[in-house]
């Protein structure tokens, strides 16, 4: 039994297709076949039921799979105990970010990443926070970076920073002449959303939850972008609720239909999130440091409300 063969074993079950598995491994399909059929008849079972179409795992097979899993990742961990006892930061790094973080924090942090440690090199995605979850889980990520808690088993949760949320109110809003506003003053009925999938979208709700306004028989508007968000509220369609750093880059003209809230400001908190087996644990310790860094100096808020990201969490 090999490393190799357990390898090639988790790609088949995911995929649930030779070929497929094949190419995400990049060896010929027979040689993966053959290797797989060495293992079966070397541990006497059969790992895949062929004769369905997708190939499924037998029940011994699904045990199989699961202790190979834990292999793999502790194989994968003796690599990444010599790097740290050499303090080498390097290799490839694979990291999600979710939509409503990543056009403001990544243009914050890549650049002071990149110049501070050039032997990394990033793969970062934009994923939707279920899609990156499911992908740690896999493996195919090392770290990413949501708005938390979770409160996922696997996944170890460390905070960067809590962005407060701003409402964004023309000047026909009924609340354009407040100043500041409360959770109180919200309405649901009026407020534009994200589209669903999104995180922030869910904070948003539970925060109007809070407020206790009415979340039936609301006229609805939704959008996959804050930016398209914005044009629909100057155009009269209601308000809407921005993440801080998002407000940072808007125009001055923009900027005057700010409200910031009372003390304390609803926020949402981003983490770092990664598996608990803690792969490459000195990049994720170098990435969590530089963004803490760059990003303490953006946000001056400190008395904020965290607003939970789960849709059924008050």
């Amino acid at each position: 039994m090999t490393i190799t063969q357990l390898k090639y074993v988790l790609a088949v079950a995911e995929h649930q297709n030779f070929t497929k598995a094949a190419e995400k491994t990049f060896v010929t399909q027979p040689t993966l076949s053959m290797q797989i059929q060495k293992l079966e008849d070397q541990l006497d079972v059969l790992i895949f039921d062929r004769t369905k179409k997708p190939i499924a795992l037998t029940e011994i097979g699904k045990k199989i799979v699961q202790q190979a899993k834990n292999i793999v990742n502790e194989a994968d961990r003796i690599q990444d105990i010599v790097d740290q006892q050499k303090g080498f930061i390097g290799g490839e790094f694979k990291l999600g970010i979710i939509p409503t973080v990543m056009p403001t924090l990544l243009p914050m942090f890549l650049r002071n990443f990149t110049n501070k440690f050039p032997k990394v090199h990033l793969k970062i995605e934009e994923l939707n926070t279920d899609d990156l979850i499911q992908k740690l889980d896999e493996g195919h990520l090392d770290a990413g970076i949501a708005a938390t808690p979770l409160l996922q088993e696997n996944i170890k949760e460390r905070v960067l920073y809590y962005e407060p949320f701003v409402g964004y109110i023309p000047q026909q809003h009924r609340l354009a002449s407040t100043s500041r506003i409360t959770i109180g003053d919200l309405d649901i009925d009026d407020i534009l959303l994200l589209e669903d999938g999104h995180c922030f979208r869910d904070g948003v709700i539970n925060l109007c939850k809070s407020a206790k306004t009415n979340l039936d028989d609301r006229f609805q508007i939704e959008s996959g972008s804050f930016e398209t968000l914005i044009k629909l509220s100057e155009e009269g369609m209601g308000m809407t609720l921005l993440p801080y750093l998002h407000t940072l880059d808007l125009g001055e003209k923009q900027k005057a239909n700010l409200h910031h809230f009372n003390d304390p400001a609803p926020a949402r908190e981003v983490s770092l999130i990664y598996p608990k087996s803690e792969l490459k644990i000195q990049i994720i310790d170098a990435m969590f440091d530089v963004i803490s860094g760059v990003v303490r100096g953006a946000i001056a808020y400190q008395d904020v409300q965290i607003i939970s990201p789960l849709p059924n969490k008050k």
